[in-house]
């Protein structure tokens, strides 16, 4: 089972490259970030015509998650995370899916830090934290992925000296990726490429795509009972090079029956 993760960048803008890519590259499950668009607004039908059913977790202009799955019925658990009844901001969609409990999530870019917008990244990685515990606790197979919006070493990032006083790189926001880590999690790209360079996103200005001056913020974590079934972990680069492509490129999993 092919199991992938996608920040769209706008879902309704960038339809036909997101149509273009499921149609040529057929996972089984695409777990979906950034849909910037309102539930109304989610394009259920063009996504129906290619064989996937979904749920999704709108937002207007902002944020947004949505789960796809060609392979059997999407059992919705939880929208949004436990901890902050007031969070309004639509960043996490739960499912159970062809015998596989998926979080997909799209983690607060943090930026300007210091600042309002870092604590609220570091209160939400800290609510991700806590429930990740009770998920991984359950000893059942699951997969927490997303665009976490963090670069958790040196090797994930092309010039590391640039970002340090960046939100995706700060050491208290590595340090809370390795401690969720520490749980129990898999990181599946790592684990694959484990002295590679590999990245899932590039930025559209100064030819960064063409020059590979990436970074790797999108990740596949596994639970223990998965990590026993993972066969290979890649990121469909090619994707971002098409035009109006998405700023990230799908990253994907491969799963054992």
């Amino acid at each position: 089972m092919k199991i992938a993760t996608y920040n769209v960048n706008g879902i309704n803008g960038r339809l036909a490259v997101l149509l273009r890519w499921l149609a040529e590259d057929r996972p089984d499950i695409a777990v979906l970030q950034e849909l910037k668009a309102p539930d109304e607004k989610f394009p259920l039908s063009a996504i129906r015509e290619l064989g996937y059913d979904a749920i999704w977790h709108g937002q207007t202009s902002w944020n947004g998650v949505a789960i796809l799955s060609r392979v059997g019925e999407i059992h919705e658990t939880r929208r949004g995370l436990p901890g902050d009844p007031d969070d309004s901001q639509s960043r996490y969609l739960e499912a159970a899916v062809n015998g596989i409990l998926i979080g997909g999530l799209y983690l607060p870019n943090g930026n300007p830090r210091p600042g309002p917008k870092f604590d609220y990244k570091m209160r939400w990685f800290e609510r991700l934290i806590d429930h990740a515990a009770g998920l991984i606790q359950t000893g059942l197979p699951v997969m927490i992925v997303g665009d976490f919006n963090v670069m958790p070493t040196e090797r994930d990032v092309r010039r590391p000296e640039r970002w340090l006083n960046d939100a995706l790189f700060a050491p208290e926001v590595r340090s809370a990726y390795f401690r969720l880590l520490d749980q129990g999690w898999t990181d599946a790209l790592r684990t694959i490429h484990s002295d590679e360079t590999i990245y899932t996103f590039w930025k559209y200005w100064r030819g960064a795509f063409e020059r590979n001056d990436g970074l790797r913020i999108d990740h596949l974590l596994l639970s223990p009972v998965l990590s026993e079934r993972l066969v290979d972990a890649q990121v469909d680069t090619h994707v971002r090079g098409w035009e109006k492509s998405s700023d990230h490129a799908p990253a994907w999993v491969e799963i054992s029956d």
